[in-house]
């Protein structure tokens, strides 16, 4: 697992509701699934988040590699999972991504018809479109999923947005390979790969892991506190 953790990146304090006591989502906890990538590979030392991110999107794509791909930092993941706890809203590069994310908290203008009349006015891709008029719905403190097209994510930093994190994972041998590379050096909080690979798939796992995370525990049963009381 690739680290990058910036100095002076504090984490915020965050919800755990929707992580099992080993990071994974709570619903996966039985998962034969999960139970299978457990048996390949281990992840153990990694931070809790950063080892939920990992292990779904393994799971997702069936891809044992990322697991020597992935670039992210704890903290920045934790302040992520802390946004959207305090409802930050995400903003999705285009609708496989969406599709992905399954969540009402998604913005999406990726063929809108507003998105395709700036795009031809300004001169502009569809894509860096999508993010001026995302962004203006979604203002500061959002956090950007990118899964489809590497021009978002140059579009994202050069519109200064403001991310809690950008989750930055399109596949391609080159344009998405420079992307995710320019937005590594961009000094923007991130989550993103190394390689060629990524894509819709892998983008959404690892902001559903954030969505999970960001959610508040469940109060304890009346049966469970007079236990816990006995003891």
């Amino acid at each position: 697992m690739l680290m990058s953790a910036r100095d002076g990146c504090e984490a915020t304090v965050t919800w755990r509701g929707g992580l099992d006591e080993n990071g994974a989502a709570s619903a996966d906890g039985a998962d034969p699934e999960l139970s299978a990538l457990r048996s390949r590979i281990d992840l153990d030392g990694l931070p809790p988040l950063t080892r939920a991110v990992a292990e779904h999107v393994i799971g997702s794509t069936a891809e044992l590699s990322y697991a020597n791909d992935l670039v992210c930092s704890e903290p920045w993941l934790e302040a992520a999972a802390g946004a959207l706890a305090s409802g930050a809203p995400v903003v999705a590069d285009g609708p496989m991504v969406t599709v992905g994310i399954a969540s009402e908290m998604t913005i999406c203008k990726a063929g809108e018809s507003l998105t395709e009349r700036l795009a031809r006015t300004a001169g502009i891709a569809k894509a860096a479109a999508a993010v001026r008029l995302a962004f203006g719905e979604a203002g500061p403190g959002a956090i950007w999923v990118v899964g489809e097209e590497p021009v978002a994510i140059y579009e994202i930093i050069a519109r200064n947005v403001q991310p809690a994190l950008v989750i930055g994972m399109p596949a391609g041998f080159v344009a998405a390979v420079q992307a995710k590379r320019t937005l590594r050096e961009s000094g923007l909080p991130a989550l993103t790969n190394a390689g060629e690979k990524g894509g819709p798939v892998a983008a959404a796992a690892a902001c559903r892991v954030l969505l999970a995370a960001s959610r508040p525990a469940p109060e304890p049963s009346a049966g469970e506190t007079a236990v816990h009381r006995s003891r």
